[in-house]
């Protein structure tokens, strides 16, 4: 039987995500790009076995790569750093479609949109696409909701708009390291829902694969 992607090579592995075997050329290839995988297909976790073993070389026009982020800021806000990857979690439970594409373009965007803010100038861009724009204010929710919590702990907010800058940076480079590049991937996303493994809002509903 022929692969039912390429039509040339000798279906032999079977695709949970399509439900029929294909080839393995078209399984490597077409992984998380034009094939939606679920996290648990076995082939998939090899690969990102695989991937683990080989980590990323970011390009150098990366963006945010330039960026110095201090240590000391990542220290002190662990917690809203940890609200943050949170929210991102949470968020991507509620949206099945979301991939690792549109986190990286929604926590650039609101990193951009902080930038301008330390420097006293507030211009807001959010990304394209309305899954993207909906984790960007969801985010933006979540950072006024910390700030408006310590306000009312302290009298005033010692949350400084660059060091929100630079936790921010800091998400988007770990999920350009996490990731794979794939546009379909969701390898940063189930990273950072695994950082919450008592969380019942980010539990996943019980595998039902079976490969053949």
């Amino acid at each position: 039987m022929a692969c039912p992607v390429c039509d040339k090579r000798k279906a032999a592995r079977f695709c949970p995500a399509k439900g029929e075997q294909i080839c393995s050329v078209c399984c490597g290839t077409e992984r998380e790009v034009t094939i939606t995988c679920p996290v648990d297909c076995p082939h998939l976790l090899a690969a990102h076995r695989y991937e683990d073993e080989h980590p990323r070389h970011l390009p150098q026009q990366t963006p945010l790569l330039d960026d110095k982020v201090p240590s000391e800021v990542i220290h002190t806000h662990q917690q809203l750093m940890a609200a943050l990857a949170f929210s991102i979690a949470k968020f991507c439970v509620s949206q099945p479609e979301v991939a690792d594409t549109d986190v990286l373009a929604a926590v650039q965007a609101l990193a951009e949109t902080y930038r301008t803010l330390r420097t006293g100038i507030y211009y807001e861009n959010p990304p394209d696409g309305r899954v993207p724009r909906q984790l960007y204010a969801a985010l933006a929710a979540s950072i006024s909701e910390a700030k408006e919590k310590q306000t009312e702990r302290t009298g005033f907010s010692a949350l400084k708009d660059s060091d929100i800058f630079y936790l921010l940076v800091f998400l988007y480079r770990m999920g350009l390291l996490r990731g794979n590049g794939r546009p379909r991937s969701r390898r940063y996303i189930e990273f950072l829902r695994s950082q919450f493994p008592q969380a019942q809002e980010l539990k996943r509903e019980e595998s039902h694969l079976i490969i053949p």
